[in-house]
């Protein structure tokens, strides 16, 4: 991977100084309030509809900020109310009413009514819909609206993470039309432009409802590349790195006092996603066999040196059912190999590794072909973009094992929906998922949850490989951006240059 980042050194410097002349960073006489933020990331949206696949970068870049949700998930991971001023659950935990914020206009200068928030979560549950949160939002049987401020939400069975699931629906104006380019949101900024391949800006809404943006708008400037990201930081073009990819040029930023390096939480895993429906990985030992093959210490190392965490599951440390799980399918080869012998696979099998482009996939399934290949198994290695990787992969299931992160917090839950693209289908946890949505505390929840997370690594369900480090790298002269990933969210109001 050092010598991979190294080659685009040159080529990388020469766009990031093209860009530092036309980035429109503010100079020393601006105003805090006057200033833009330019903000360098690795995601760029596939599309600007969170329920069309958009992406982890839809969510980094308007989710907050263009958009927002009856409720809010904070940088520390709090649910905190935000359209919705209050509410009330009924004694059943069947019915939940919703009180609206007054005064609240879209975009487009629509008021923002009870019409809309219907239309925005039946949105997400629509037969086409494509949201990740979709399956947790299913127990929903009903929206109603008894009047322009209240929305009643009906369900036909209990739902402990209701609140924190609607965080995730973005209210949209039920008006508003080609959203895959276009916005109508009710967030502090408006979108002003999309450059694919190049830049997203957002600029303040001065309608806003609630507590303006602390800055005059941000640019979003997109990077395939981890060595042009950080040359885009050394050269102002970028103001604020969201994620660092590249651990190898942290020095440059440590020792330098014009930057600050924080070190957040991450609730970002990157997976060894098997096809668990198909041969051989239908076979819980061949998934146990390949997961002690490949050493994850290692591979994290070769990656990011001393950041980052080993995890062993689908749980981060930040969730309420966290336990240490690295030793249930420990790094052992002559285990994997015992594994795959008593799978009926003692002289190895030959699968395809779809991987998308972007680092550190192509790395990381180098170092995977490479430990896999000492206990007889080949791995050709399919790199796809990722458009292709969401249709091929997500959406038709049309592969053997992939590599992809996933950014979520408590999103152990979805290996307890059979249909979700991994195809892991255990019914006992299939089961577990369920009574914990329905459970009346947080205790019974946690102590449900934890019975699923040890379930799927017993199983192998997939390799965890490892969680990524949440490295946010900042001119000292910024102030207020988040420093944790949760969901990948990065919230930009707060955000003053000095």
């Amino acid at each position: 991977m050092k010598k991979k980042l190294g080659l685009a050194t040159g080529i990388a410097l020469v766009s990031a100084l093209a860009l530092a002349a036309c980035s429109g960073t503010s100079s020393s006489s601006t105003k805090p309030a006057d200033a833009t933020i330019n903000i360098g990331s690795v995601y760029e949206p596939q599309n600007l509809d969170n329920t069309a696949g958009g992406g982890q970068g839809v969510t980094e870049a308007l989710n907050g900020n263009v958009y927002e949700g009856l409720f809010r998930l904070t940088d520390t991971g709090k649910v905190e109310n935000l359209l919705a001023k209050s509410f009330k659950k009924s004694a059943d935990g069947l019915t939940y009413t919703f009180d609206l914020q007054s005064g609240v206009t879209f975009h487009s200068g629509a008021k923002l009514t009870s019409a809309d928030v219907k239309y925005s979560i039946e949105k997400v549950l629509a037969d086409d819909s494509q949201s990740a949160r979709k399956s947790s939002l299913a127990p929903i049987s009903s929206v109603s609206t008894p009047d322009d401020s209240t929305v009643v939400v009906k369900l036909s069975s209990r739902s402990i993470s209701l609140p924190y699931n609607l965080s995730y629906v973005w209210i949209i104006d039920s008006a508003a039309k080609n959203l895959k380019t276009s916005e109508d949101g009710t967030g502090p900024y408006q979108l002003d432009s999309w450059k694919r391949g190049s830049t997203l800006s957002l600029t303040k809404y001065k309608g806003y409802w609630g507590t303006a943006a602390k800055n005059a708008g941000v640019v979003f400037h997109y990077y395939s590349d981890a060595t042009a990201l950080n040359n885009a930081l050394l050269t102002n073009a970028v103001d604020v790195v969201t994620s660092e990819q590249s651990p190898d040029a942290l020095a440059q930023f440590t020792g330098n006092s014009s930057y600050k390096v924080t070190d957040g939480k991450s609730t970002t895993k990157l997976l060894l996603a098997f096809n668990d429906k198909v041969a051989p990985f239908n076979k819980v030992g061949v998934r146990k066999a390949i997961t002690s093959a490949i050493d994850n210490k290692q591979l994290l190392n070769s990656i990011w040196g001393d950041y980052g965490t080993l995890i062993g599951s689908m749980v981060p440390p930040t969730d309420p059912w966290y336990e240490d799980l690295t030793g249930v399918n420990p790094y052992d080869v002559t285990l994997a190999k015992k594994e795959l012998a008593a799978a009926g696979y003692a002289d190895g099998f030959t699968f395809t590794l779809d991987t998308p482009n972007y680092d550190p996939h192509p790395a990381a399934a180098q170092i995977i072909k490479s430990d896999l290949a000492k206990v007889g198994i080949t791995v050709k290695i399919n790199i796809i973009t990722p458009d292709t990787w969401y249709s091929k992969v997500y959406q038709k299931h049309d592969f053997q094992a992939t590599m992809q992160e996933h950014v979520n917090d408590r999103d152990v839950v979805f290996y307890g929906n059979p249909d979700f693209y991994w195809g892991y289908d255990n019914k006992q946890v299939t089961g577990w998922v369920d009574q914990a949505e329905q459970a009346s505390t947080t205790d019974e929840q946690t102590a449900l949850l934890k019975k699923v997370n040890m379930q799927i690594a017993d199983d192998a369900a997939s390799d965890w490989l490892y969680l990524y480090p949440q490295i946010v790298v900042a001119s000292s002269k910024l102030t207020g951006y988040p420093v944790n990933g949760l969901n990948s969210q990065f919230y930009a109001y707060d955000i003053v240059k000095k």
